[in-house]
């Protein structure tokens, strides 16, 4: 991946860990129909999928915006990563339906992303090979067309011919960074993890041993150098030994338990399958909003739950994971309950509507995706969760000098962390909530507040219902306490923020934990 890199804050391991593979009261575990996942396709290909170009455009508007002006055309067209994960939505397609269309639109897609890039290996980055690498695998398992195994396998060697001894052995990021310390050079979950799913593939179209030997090596390293625990981090990079980065994305998750799948589908060893499992529970249970995967941005950013459904799906089919199931169905009737009514895309917060601006075709590839990939049911109600919803993964409103962070340095947190630093006006906590019926609910909000009595607002919907919420000074930052306030909520989709106002009579700092009681 090239552009991504935004920095989360650091997670420490919850002293309050919510436990999401079981649904709360009053929550659902039923999905959508099997005709909302044809709709979902249909709409991905009708809006976004030039079929005189063969290639997806970055922006349902067709326009070039410049928040992510990259790929064929100055960005008129996705980028390299952007058109592999799209490309492998077409295949999630083929797979669930077995349709001509998809299978046509497999090879398609491939000669027109081979028109705009003719030669692969001008792109200095080894993530975003490994993603076309890994796609072809799959197109070639699916198809047994041998034009794509022999780019996979070309792609791989390429790639891992990037791995030296730097940081005790991992395959380089970019192929023009090599030097520790220098911009740039670092080794990172992103272009390891999909190398193990790679080769494991190839040990398997080839019945070559080789491979499997290289898929072990590079799991091996990633695990001992990029996982901390159930912590699944970023990257390494630095002089001599190294500095590892733990920012939290769902991507890095998901490749990471998708390498251990893969790798337990080649052994049977058991302890693979444990790796995949505690990869997956850290993000269904630290990074969710009431069991629904958390908004992490536009952009790349728009496309990490994707590569973590993908598989995580695997890990329940594959590794016989039946308990993700009620997680995956969730997650796919809360984005498509969220889609746009006028063309049917998906964006990328799958907890609120989606706009009426335009949506990038990432962010819609990962929505269509999860439709595409877990079973139907029938059901077409709203989806309520757990009702807890962490602060940390909730929508954050900054003003012009920011004003609140993330952060996990007090103890005594649940989740990841907590959202601190806070007393800026004009700043607030947007928690969006869904209910299955409408009414009044007490909600609490678990907090610190050591710096004495803070005040913030509440409104829901739009709608003060409390002007001036006291949360009582706590004896520390590690010390916390409740405050709770009745409020009313709609069917379906609702905004509860949290606040701050300077007019309300103090400046004090608050850390917001949890909002409960939905």
């Amino acid at each position: 991946m090239t552009h991504w890199k935004k920095l989360c804050s650091a997670a420490l391991p919850a002293v309050l860990a919510l436990s999401l593979l079981t649904p709360g009261a009053g929550s659902k575990a039923e999905a959508f129909t099997a005709s909302n996942a044809d709709d979902a396709m249909t709409a991905l290909v009708n809006v976004f999928y030039d079929s005189s170009a063969k290639y997806f455009f970055v922006n349902s508007d067709h326009q070039i915006h410049p928040e992510h002006a990259y790929g064929p055309d100055s960005g008129l067209y996705t980028d390299f990563w952007w058109e592999a994960q799209l490309w492998e939505t077409v295949m999630d397609a083929y797979e669930r339906t077995n349709s001509p269309v998809y299978r046509t639109m497999i090879d398609n897609i491939y000669t027109g992303f081979n028109t705009k890039y003719p030669d692969m290996m001008t792109n200095a980055f080894n993530d975003d090979l490994g993603w076309w690498a890994l796609a072809c695998m799959r197109a070639y398992e699916l198809t047994g067309t041998a034009e794509y195994l022999n780019r996979g396998s070309y792609l791989f060697d390429q790639i891992y011919s990037e791995w030296d001894t730097a940081y005790s052995g991992g395959i380089w990021w970019r192929r023009d960074a090599h030097t520790p310390g220098q911009a740039n050079a670092q080794k990172n979950m992103a272009t390891n993890a999909p190398m193990v799913m790679t080769a494991v593939k190839l040990r398997n179209a080839y019945n070559n041993s080789a491979y499997l030997t290289k898929a072990t090596q590079i799991y091996n390293w990633t695990k001992s150098t990029l996982v901390n625990g159930s912590k699944v981090n970023d990257h390494i990079e630095g002089t001599g030994s190294g500095i590892v980065k733990d920012w939290d994305f769902t991507y890095n998750y998901g490749t990471f338990l998708g390498a251990a799948v893969s790798m337990y589908q080649a052994t049977g060893t058991s302890a693979y399958l444990t790796d995949a499992n505690t990869a997956a529970q850290y993000v269904v249970n630290k990074m969710v909003s009431a069991q629904s995967l958390m908004y992490e941005g536009e952009n790349d950013a728009a496309g990490f739950k994707m590569v973590f459904i993908r598989n995580l799906n695997r890990l329940r089919v594959q590794g016989g994971q039946t308990q993700y199931l009620s997680f995956l169905q969730q997650n796919a009737t809360q984005a498509w309950n969220h889609r746009r009514v006028s063309d049917q895309i998906i964006g990328s917060d799958w907890l609120r509507p989606t706009g009426t601006s335009y949506v990038q075709s990432l962010a819609a590839a990962a929505g269509a995706s999860i439709l595409q990939l877990v079973p139907a049911d029938g059901y077409t109600g709203y989806i309520a969760g757990n009702g807890a919803y962490e602060a940390e993964n909730a929508r954050r409103t900054l003003a012009s000098g920011g004003g609140m962070i993330n952060e996990s340095t007090n103890a005594g947190f649940s989740g990841r962390g907590y959202v601190g630093g806070w007393n800026t006006t004009g700043t607030s906590i947007d928690f969006y909530v869904n209910q299955n019926t409408s009414g009044s609910k007490t909600v609490t909000f678990r907090y610190a507040a050591a710096a004495g009595n803070a005040s913030r607002y509440v409104k829901v919907n739009g709608v003060v219902v409390a002007s001036n919420l006291v949360f009582n000074s706590t004896s520390s930052w590690s010390t916390y306490g409740t405050v709770s306030v009745s409020i009313p909520l709609n069917a379906g989709s609702n905004t509860i923020q949290l606040g701050y106002d300077s007019t309300l009579g103090n400046s004090n700092y608050l850390n917001v934990d949890l909002l409960s009681g939905l």
